[in-house]
């Protein structure tokens, strides 16, 4: 039991730093004048490029962990 509680727990971190990367690549996007929607389709500047790598390994992460079960 204890460790599906620590796997929540870990799922609820990761969905949590995921939310707050997508906020911040939302703003600094629209603040360089990018329409975050288009993201994959313009050259991105280093912190934005960055910053997109980033989300892209949370999410991955995070299906992996959803993805696994307590067998």
């Amino acid at each position: 039991m204890l460790a599906m509680d620590n796997r929540r727990e870990a799922i609820k971190t990761i969905r949590e730093r995921l939310r707050s990367l997508d906020a911040e690549f939302d703003r600094e996007m629209r603040a360089r004048g990018f329409d975050p929607a288009q993201a994959e389709n313009v050259a991105l500047p280093a912190h934005l490029a960055a910053l997109y790598a980033e989300r892209d390994q949370i999410k991955a992460e995070l299906e992996e962990s959803e993805g696994k079960t307590d067998d």
